[in-house]
């Protein structure tokens, strides 16, 4: 990898780890669902300005309508997730549960697409589940209903994300590849019209939103324009550069960021307990990601997104 790639996980990581932040500044003044659609129709928005300021080339080859699959299960489900997780859980913990999109992928890979895993990588998938365990039931929030709901919207948005990685090497790479932006507006285009639905039925029948709190609007431009929008053109620039499983070493990356803006931010507590848990998870994923893949024709086949 290059210096410029290296930085480029850096800060597409700090920009990730305050989306948590946003999200839990967000949440509680309108709503778990008014958060997420507001992201995805801000991301969307934002991508629309760039890809219309550059004048990207709005050809998709063939590929919107999976653009659009893509972004319900790379965005739509998982913001949602993370959003409904955003009233249970402090940022830093989401930020870390964030980091088992790459166990959750080696685990989708082996029952659905036919990968194969190491002895490594089998341990640090068994590794990654206990640290989940220890986040739970030693950090600083206590054990309870709200705690588990938490946890397991957070799992179900990794596993989304692990399920995603493999559906774009599908549906864009192995077909002739994409413009990074077009993958991202179509994306979160896709998002938006899967949250649509639910963000109208929030309207009628949730109770009525605090839409005046200058801060909630300040984190839903960021979480939308800067985490969404610029993030994802960063992230689908680096699938095409380093390829999807490098790509997936931002998490290492995105727990300590989320954990410092949480504690500058919020002033929220770590715990040595949290602390313990967050170690674990982050020698697991070093075990699924850092294991050197078997080289295969498709494997190592470039494949150019850009076009």
């Amino acid at each position: 990898m290059r210096v410029v790639d290296y930085f480029r996980l850096l800060l597409l990581a700090a920009i990730w780890g305050s989306s948590f932040l946003f999200m839990r500044i967000a949440v509680p003044a309108v709503g778990a669902v008014n958060t997420a659609f507001l992201r995805v129709v801000l991301g969307a928005l934002g991508l629309a300005l760039l890809v219309w300021g550059l004048r990207v080339s709005l050809r998709f080859a063939g590929k919107f309508r999976s653009a659009l699959a893509l972004g319900v299960i790379n965005s739509g489900i998982p913001f949602l997730m993370y959003c409904l997780a955003a009233q249970w859980l402090p940022a830093g913990y989401s930020a870390t549960l964030n980091a088992t999109t790459p166990l959750m992928g080696a685990v989708i890979g082996v029952v659905a697409f036919g990968e194969q895993l190491t002895r490594r990588k089998w341990a640090g998938v068994l590794l990654g589940f206990l640290g989940i365990a220890v986040i739970t039931t030693r950090g600083e929030v206590t054990l309870s209903a709200s705690l588990v709901a938490g946890v397991l919207a957070c799992l179900l948005a990794t596993s989304c994300y692990g399920l995603a990685g493999f559906l774009t090497r599908r549906w864009i790479l192995a077909r002739g590849g994409l413009d990074p932006m077009l993958v991202a507006l179509g994306s979160q285009l896709g998002a938006a019209l899967f949250l649509l639905p639910f963000f109208g039925a929030t309207q009628v029948l949730a109770p009525v939103a605090d839409w005046w709190q200058w801060q909630a609007w300040v984190s839903l431009l960021a979480v939308g324009l800067l985490c969404t929008a610029l993030a994802y053109i960063l992230y689908f620039r680096l699938i095409a550069d380093i390829g999807p499983l490098r790509s997936l070493t931002v998490t290492f990356l995105i727990p300590p960021f989320g954990v410092l803006w949480g504690y500058l931010v919020l002033g929220e507590a770590i715990s040595s307990g949290y602390l313990l848990g967050a170690a674990v998870v982050g020698v697991a994923v070093w075990l699924v990601v850092g294991a050197k893949p078997a080289a295969s024709p498709a494997a190592i086949r470039p494949v150019d997104i850009r076009r």
